[in-house]
């Protein structure tokens, strides 16, 4: 199941980042010194929900909780949503280390990606993803994502500035493939 984050996912959400603090910050920008952490704070986390609710509202971002068997077991978000000619968006990810590999990411990704194109009516969807990653960029190649090339220093991660991968997909692209996403992915 898959859903925007309340503060009563605290200690769930708080439990799950805490436990896989290593595995994730590798792959996740650096923390902003002297601010609160919402992984273990609970006001921090009630802001941290209270901006993507503003986000949802004003439709610059969608974040949603990915849950197996009613626990947190990580978010796949929508965000950076442009309007106007670009009609375009970015998607992050993350999953808890006991739950890899087992497709779950796979299917949100394809649930936020379907949400993205005939919700939303965006036209371009973007993932980027540092090359080492190898587990990430292997849920790409599970939903055949076109990749596009390397960006350079793209951006900040734990501390470096990091080359990306872009992968990406068109409003034209989803239409051919969406049975296949459909019958593969969504609702399985």
């Amino acid at each position: 199941m898959m859903r925007p984050l309340a503060v009563n996912d605290f200690a769930s959400w708080s439990e799950v980042r805490t436990r896989n603090d290593a595995w994730l910050t590798t792959w996740e920008p650096s923390r902003i010194p002297h601010q609160p952490n919402p992984s273990t704070d609970k006001s921090a986390f009630a802001s941290r929900c209270l901006q993507r609710d503003r986000d949802r509202t004003t439709g610059t971002a969608y974040q949603f909780g990915l849950f197996i068997d009613q626990r947190i077991a990580g978010e796949v978000n929508l965000n950076n949503v442009i309007r106007g000619a670009m009609q375009s968006c970015t998607i992050g990810y993350w999953i808890d280390q006991a739950h890899a590999g087992h497709g779950f990411t796979v299917e949100g990704v394809a649930l936020v990606m379907q949400f993205a194109f005939e919700q939303l009516g965006l036209h371009r969807v973007e993932i980027c993803i540092v090359p080492r990653n190898t587990r990430s960029r292997r849920i790409m190649e599970k939903l055949g994502i076109r990749e596009e090339g390397v960006a350079l220093r793209y951006l900040e991660i734990n501390g470096c500035w990091e080359d990306h991968v872009r992968y990406a997909m068109t409003s034209e692209e989803w239409l051919v493939r969406r049975a296949d996403f459909e019958r593969d992915w969504i609702g399985r």
